[in-house]
């Protein structure tokens, strides 16, 4: 068992690798189909922040390339340089996307509301889990606590990837469906913008499944160890 769960995280690597390259693929190549709309991604953003009543988040450029993310503590859409000012199809999608998390935020969708919670939690376990499972694996015999606290860390890790799947899949279905309703895509480009968001999606379905593998083999470990 102890040898399966390695190799899981393995496996869950590879693929994390070759899903994460197929994004930055399918990323580039809507980056260069225009839309007819013509509207940056910006003015996407603020668009639907409006069609949904939004009026207290702001649309923000941020540095980095796919760094895009809506900040609900200072109700920001921040939306990397390669999305704010271009006018593909990758950009409306990624902004649309954005901004289904403040709409999330805005109707208190409990999804959300969870993930926020966990996210104190996630900033100390993700800086500590692993000195915290290190130093319990050295004391396992002798002072258990200590790695089944670090198991503990990694849990809640865990379990945050696993509320993000819903948060972020909801968020490219709002996104999605905003985007036909208002006819900012046509019939043509939404199903470019529904490739780009699925890609996206996989990303964070991989990222569960390898926190999941991740707490299965140092609970595996620990069962060995008895």
């Amino acid at each position: 068992m102890y040898n399966f769960d390695y190799l899981l995280i393995v496996i869950i690597g590879i693929v994390g690798f070759i899903v994460q390259g197929r994004l930055q693929s399918v990323f580039g190549k809507y980056s260069q189909v225009m839309f007819p709309g013509g509207l940056t991604g910006a003015e996407v953003a603020e668009k639907m922040l409006r069609d949904n009543g939004i009026t207290d988040v702001k649309v923000v450029s941020v540095r980095g390339h796919l760094t895009d993310h809506y900040n609900p503590t200072t109700r920001t859409v921040n939306l990397s340089a390669s999305v704010y000012s271009s006018r593909s199809v990758a950009a409306a999608a990624v902004a649309a996307h954005e901004c289904g998390h403040a709409v999330q935020h805005a109707v208190q969708y409990a999804p959300l509301k969870m993930r926020s919670a966990l996210v104190p939690i996630i900033n100390i376990s993700s800086t500590w889990s692993t000195w915290v499972v290190l130093i319990g694996v050295l004391m396992l015999n002798s002072f258990p606590a200590i790695y089944w606290l670090g198991i503990a860390m990694i849990a809640a890790s865990a379990l945050f990837s696993l509320v993000t799947l819903p948060v972020e899949y909801n968020a490219s279905a709002r996104a999605l469906q905003w985007l036909q309703m208002s006819r900012t895509l046509d019939e043509r480009t939404l199903p470019m913008a529904r490739t780009s968001l699925s890609w996206a999606a996989r990303t964070y379905l991989v990222s569960a499944l390898s926190a999941v593998a991740v707490l299965l083999y140092y609970l595996g470990f620990a069962r060995r160890d008895d």
